[in-house]
């Protein structure tokens, strides 16, 4: 089968290859990959492969082989699917419970577009608690995450001012009910009851600053590539007591398959609106990692098999 292999080159970070069609294991079921979604922390990794790295996360497609221990979908069913690794193939092998089906009314292209982005927020909202008349505080907003969580936490109850330099995104956080936009957090008044924060660097200990004493920082990631310095005495001057918490979309007390299943739910319902910004034949793959890894694409890059 065809295949997208690293290379460590970053012209050309992905090359197709002809590669052997994955056996599957007892409890995974194979799948038919009609369009995969990247994300940009996946370019990352694509800067120094290790041997046998093989990307690609969120896939939509069909069923082929039901699992062997008879769990999941089985027959030939649509799926979204999160495997950790494999999808940017033909054909991938994924465990049954990291697949939930995909109605008639969810497209592949939306069912790609959900899986990282779409679990990241909805456990990250999770763990932030109960947000009814909560204040948050959402940094990194102009992403697929920040497209999620901002939807997700709006319906919720909560008050949420986003944190994007882009006019454009801006627009479409309001569309989804943020109460504020603001291009730098040095703008956001505050003060916040819960702060998500996905940039580090200056930004972390910024975003800090505007958090309720005894409020809680959540932080799910570090696209500035930049550390983070914290100075204790800091938190007294409003942040007192304040709660700084480390995210991973993976520890989580839900299973993968039942938090899929709910997103493809809401999106069948209207409430979730998976922000695609390109949709694209795979053979431009390359070409659609380079430009989101600089920026150039504004929600998920969503690319078809034909």
């Amino acid at each position: 089968m065809k295949a997208f292999i690293p290379t460590g080159d970053p012209a050309e970070p992905v090359v197709l290859a002809d590669v052997p069609e994955p056996t599957p294991r007892p409890n995974e079921a194979l799948v038919k990959v009609e369009a995969f979604s990247v994300n940009r922390g996946e370019t990352f990794k694509l800067e120094k492969p290790a041997s046998g790295d093989r990307p690609g996360k969120d896939i939509a497609g069909l069923v082929v082989q039901s699992a062997a221990d008879g769990s999941g979908p089985s027959g030939v069913t649509r799926v979204v699917g999160h495997p950790m690794e494999g999808g940017w193939a033909e054909y991938a092998a994924v465990p049954t419970d990291a697949l939930a089906e995909l109605p008639d009314t969810v497209s592949v292209l939306q069912g790609a577009a959900l899986p990282l982005a779409g679990l990241t927020a909805l456990r990250l909202l999770r763990a932030a608690g109960p947000v009814l008349g909560r204040r948050i505080l959402l940094t990194g907003a102009s992403g697929g995450v920040g497209h999620f969580v901002t939807e997700l936490a709006a319906a919720a109850g909560a008050q949420v001012t986003a944190v994007t330099r882009n006019v454009d995104r801006g627009a479409r956080l309001t569309e989804l009910g943020a109460t504020e936009i603001v291009q730098n957090v040095t703008a956001a008044q505050g003060p916040y009851d819960i702060v998500l924060e996905s940039t580090g660097g200056e930004t972390l200990s910024l975003a800090l600053a505007r958090l309720a004493r005894r409020g809680t920082l959540i932080w799910f990631g570090q696209a500035s590539r930049t550390p983070a310095t914290l100075d204790f005495f800091d938190f007294f001057s409003g942040p007192e007591s304040a709660v700084v918490r480390h995210f991973h979309y993976l520890d989580a007390d839900s299973r993968l398959d039942d938090d899929l299943a709910a997103l493809v739910r809401l999106t069948a319902e209207g409430r979730l609106h998976p922000e695609i910004g390109r949709v694209t034949d795979w053979a431009d793959t390359a070409t659609a990692l380079t430009d989101l890894r600089d920026r150039r694409i504004r929600g998920k890059a969503v690319l078809t098999l034909s």
